[in-house]
């Protein structure tokens, strides 16, 4: 038993290479997409394919479960470690990657923020009818096909406001990173060729990768006498994130591209907490041949609160349309604190729940001030209801 467990802690060697070598290629490809569609929906794309490799784990581990029910808590650590990675520490990388290249942290009018475009509130405001949905699912501690439906519901209005949005530039090519910036200039069909071969290469190693790739993460982590749920819960979405943070990172050091970086990581948020969430009870019905629900302990539905409370206070932070320092702060300190002091997750709730009520009381005192709800109203009456001309 110790001799298979060490053999599958040694096929980490090349499965955690693999699976970045996968979602890099894949976030080439994808990047790629945002110069024949919007913005906004090229960035939902992005996120849903750059999280792709997350998808891969996450479906390895249903059927795991639905097999071996001692897996079962391994479902809810991949995706409340991912999404607590993306506000806790992809938000706040962004701000401090785009002040660092700003040379300066400053303003007349105080400290330097990040300033998020108007298309940005249809990103910010998607999240909070999955959050609104996904205490439904806490309070009655399952989650089921139904719940799948109503949260790919959501995702699919997501896309479909996005959807109504105009095109990016071309100009803005020189804007990609030096892989992506070579395909795009490829003549045509030879781009379309490149982008379809990353994507079909970067599937395939997922395809092929994804289960020894979560074998190497429980056996490595009995070796280290790590707990597996804390080491699938930050581990695998490190990996899997890494080439997005490295994209998100590259357009915040361009300081003008630093919102577009930022509103990556909202729309992978978004992503994680519908669609991806929501194929995880028909993956796992699949897996044990009949439709059943998956249910939450104690210990679980601790860290789906938890992300939830800290999701929501990000929602907050943004729905001003703007991201300040204090505000990357304090989201950075609290995930660190989670990090390293796991035993504390229910106190660390209970401080994004009480930071998460003063800025709804902030928000409703200062409503009329410009805020993601105001801009997207007016986005609604240019774009989805546009008037007729006769």
């Amino acid at each position: 038993m110790e001799h298979a467990q060490s053999i599958a802690a040694i096929h980490a060697l090349w499965t955690f290479p693999a699976i970045i070598l996968a979602a890099m290629l894949i976030a080439w490809g994808a990047e790629c997409g945002q110069f024949y569609i919007s913005q906004g929906l090229a960035l939902a794309v992005l996120a849903w394919v750059q999280t792709l490799p997350e998808f891969a784990v996450e479906a390895v581990i249903a059927l795991s479960a639905a097999k071996d029910p001692s897996q079962m808590h391994l479902i809810t650590a991949n995706f409340t470690g991912s999404l607590r990675l993306f506000v806790g520490l992809g938000w706040p990388m962004v701000y401090f990657v785009a002040v660092l290249f700003a040379g300066r942290t400053t303003t007349k009018r105080g400290f330097w923020k990040i300033q998020m475009d108007d298309e940005h509130s249809i990103a910010v405001l998607s999240l909070l009818p999955a959050l609104i949905y996904f205490l439904t699912i806490y309070f009655k501690g399952t989650l089921t096909i139904w719940d799948g439906l109503v949260l790919a519901f959501i995702y699919s209005v997501y896309l479909w406001l996005l959807s109504k949005m105009p095109p990016q530039d071309r100009e803005e090519i020189e804007d990609l990173g030096r892989i992506s910036r070579f395909v795009m200039c490829l003549r045509k069909p030879a781009n379309f060729i490149g982008i379809t071969l990353m994507f079909i290469f970067g599937a395939l190693i997922l395809w092929y990768t994804a289960h020894p790739f979560l074998n190497s993460m429980l056996a490595l982590s009995v070796s280290l006498g790590v707990s597996q749920f804390v080491f699938v819960q930050w581990m695998a979405p490190f990996l899997s994130e890494f080439p997005e943070k490295l994209s998100a990172f590259h357009w915040a050091k361009t300081v003008k591209k630093a919102p577009m970086a930022l509103a990556n990581f909202v729309s992978s948020s978004i992503n994680q907490w519908t669609i991806l969430v929501a194929t995880v009870p028909f993956i796992y019905s699949f897996g044990l041949g009949h439709i059943a629900p998956i249910v939450f302990d104690e210990h679980q539905k601790t860290e789906i609160m938890l992300t939830i409370v800290q999701s929501y206070l990000g929602f907050l932070f943004l729905a001003g349309m703007d991201f300040d320092w204090w505000e990357a702060v304090g989201l950075f300190g609290l995930w660190i604190v989670q990090f390293f002091v796991p035993s504390i997750r229910e106190e660390i709730t209970i401080v994004y729940g009480v930071w998460a009520l003063v800025e709804s009381i902030r928000l409703a005192v200062n409503f009329r001030r410009r805020n993601a709800f105001s801009v997207f109203a007016h986005l609604a009456r240019e774009n989805f209801f546009p008037k007729k001309v006769y």
